[in-house]
């Protein structure tokens, strides 16, 4: 009930798990597509929040369960209800709802709506040191000024989170190598690679996010 590669193929371990470190950093965790997934986060986050007060938003049946229902991470696996119409999403919904936000009163929902339609992304530092109060607080002050936005609705527009990358995790879900001796050698010991090791390990960066003041209109 392992899984288990014999020794003639470490190599290709090797090279399958150096390849998905530079593809986490590479592609999966590239600035542009943290930008655009955080956008949408902010936006679904806003619609919610609307939603929540009363506000009757544009979506379809799927959608609009989870923005009228209080959908946590307990009851969703309690109520079946929120795994079916989980399952009925997907990007055309909300890609269609997001088209329609762009005209919404709400002047939040739609900036926000208006900036992934445009590809008007969010402009994201990712750093391995959070970034400094200070710098927040230059940032806010000079986008809530030229954006004309509340002290509470800053948070739309400048927000810092992190990332984490683990390539591999020897302890959860380990690849062994069944040597030529019959023994089992977990792929970080049996590989003659000095720096395979330092996958087995999560890496976490710091990502400032805020909207670009040429982005105003």
């Amino acid at each position: 009930d392992q899984l288990v590669i014999e020794e003639k193929g470490i190599y290709s371990i090797e090279k399958f798990l150096i390849a998905r470190r530079l593809m986490y950093w590479q592609v999966y965790l590239h600035k542009t597509v943290i930008a655009g997934e955080q956008l949408l986060v902010k936006i679904l986050e806003r619609a919610k929040k609307l939603a929540s007060n009363g506000i009757i938003l544009f979506a379809t049946p799927a959608l609009q369960h989870f923005l009228g229902e209080d959908v946590t991470e307990l009851n969703f696996f309690k109520d079946e209800d929120h795994l079916l119409q989980f399952s009925k999403l997907d990007d055309q919904d909300i890609y269609a709802a997001v088209k329609v936000w762009e005209n919404h009163p709400d002047i939040i929902l739609a900036r926000l709506c208006k900036m992934l339609n445009s590809r008007k992304l969010y402009k994201v530092e990712i750093t391995n040191e959070a970034p400094t109060p200070e710098k927040i607080a230059t940032l806010s002050k000079n986008i809530a000024k030229a954006l004309n936005l509340a002290e509470d609705d800053i948070s739309y527009f400048v927000f810092t989170d992190t990332i984490r990358n683990r390539a591999y995790n020897a302890g959860n879900s380990n690849i062994n190598i069944l040597m030529k001796n019959g023994a089992l050698v977990d792929i970080t010991k049996a590989s003659d690679l000095s720096n395979l090791a330092s996958l087995d390990r999560t890496v976490r960066k710091y990502i400032l996010c805020y909207t670009r003041l040429e982005e105003k209109a």
